[in-house]
């Protein structure tokens, strides 16, 4: 379908926010049960006509995902790891009783996006263009059951720092009272409840100045989780980084196995084990936890400065930067940006020149 040429909107070279400008044109296409997926495209960015008893209204049966973008200094654009963002987009689909895609299918209608989109890859230094595929349940019914119909699509548009802070170190409200995600649950599929879940401390913790929650397990309230809408670390006097091991509350974020691959070449030690949170606190007063950051898509790096627990402020490392998250930020980003050279295979390359 072609872009009607009064409607066509120019690629901004600055201020991109994030998460509220889009590209001219999105990609999509349609489920019904009996017929399997059918009529894929890429057509303007329009809206859905959805009747008001549309399933995923009334029973949140929808997944989405993350992943962005790069202009390298060439010109040309990279993906970072696309290919775990597909297949962790059909096991968020299986979880919620919605049908796969075809990942090589889906990944090559992004790449088209991108293509027909490139203008829309930002130059800016730390600018970045995010893509967002998402599949929503469509069946007009009131009644709880898996729907029989589908819309896949994806949508892109161009952003900056998430965090105001840019690199900075963010400050963190840990919930003492409040659960995102339960063993048994959908906590490790991308779907829309989990973060709906998050609203409500995230507001609370807002209107006080922190920019994310951390989270503890459903079960115990002892054990940390994830912080806001990505995996969180703790460094050990410097030389060792730990992460909670991934379970069924816990979603298995691409930039968290980037860092676990990463680390180790870079001459640190990683650990996959359940961290406390007293005793972590702990560690953090006593100067055992010398850095702790987010790691997740959006942010790749983000480094925590504060942390609130039961009415008491503890602050790490000065609330500064320190020099294990900025060196993995750097590395990853150098990579992600095609400034460095990939050992992994982790980018693909699209030629736009």
């Amino acid at each position: 379908m072609p872009l009607d040429p009064e409607q066509v909107k120019e690629a901004p070279t600055e201020d991109f926010g994030f998460g509220n400008l889009f590209v001219n044109r999105m990609f999509t296409q349609f489920y019904d049960k009996g017929r399997g997926w059918h009529d894929a495209q890429i057509g303007p960015f329009q809206n859905f006509s959805l009747s008001p008893a549309t399933s995923v209204f009334h029973y949140a049966q929808e997944i989405f995902e993350g992943t962005k973008a790069y202009r390298r200094p060439d010109g040309d654009i990279n993906l970072f790891r696309p290919w775990e963002n597909m297949k962790r987009f059909n096991k968020s689909a299986k979880r919620m009783a919605m049908p796969l895609v075809d990942e090589e299918e889906h990944l090559a209608a992004i790449v088209k996006l991108i293509e027909m989109e490139q203008e829309w890859v930002p130059s800016m230094p730390g600018a970045t263009l995010y893509v967002r595929p998402a599949m929503i349940a469509t069946e007009p019914f009131l009644g709880v059951h898996a729907s029989t119909s589908y819309i896949h699509f994806v949508i892109a548009g161009p952003v900056g720092a998430y965090f105001k802070e840019g690199f900075n170190p963010v400050p963190v409200f840990i919930s003492d009272k409040y659960r995102r995600a339960v063993r048994g649950g959908v906590g490790a599929a991308k779907t829309g409840g989990n973060y709906a879940a998050s609203l409500f401390v995230g507001e609370e913790a807002a209107a006080k100045g922190y920019s994310q929650v951390l989270w503890l397990d459903a079960l115990t309230g002892r054990f940390v989780e994830e912080v806001g809408a990505m995996n969180i670390c703790f460094v050990y006097e410097g030389k060792q980084i730990v992460t909670p091991p991934l379970s069924d509350s816990i979603l298995a974020g691409v930039t968290r196995d980037s860092v676990l691959k990463l680390a180790p070449d870079l001459g640190y030690e990683v650990v996959e084990d359940q961290v406390e949170v007293h005793e972590m606190l702990a560690d953090v007063r006593a100067g055992k936890i010398t850095e702790v950051f987010g790691c997740g898509t959006a942010a790749v790096i983000a480094p925590v400065g504060v942390f609130e627990y039961e009415n008491e402020i503890i602050t790490i490392n000065f609330n500064e930067s320190g020099p294990v998250a900025s060196r993995l930020f750097k590395t990853l980003t150098d990579i992600q940006y095609g400034y460095a050279e990939d050992p992994y295979g982790w980018t693909l390359q699209i030629r736009v020149n």
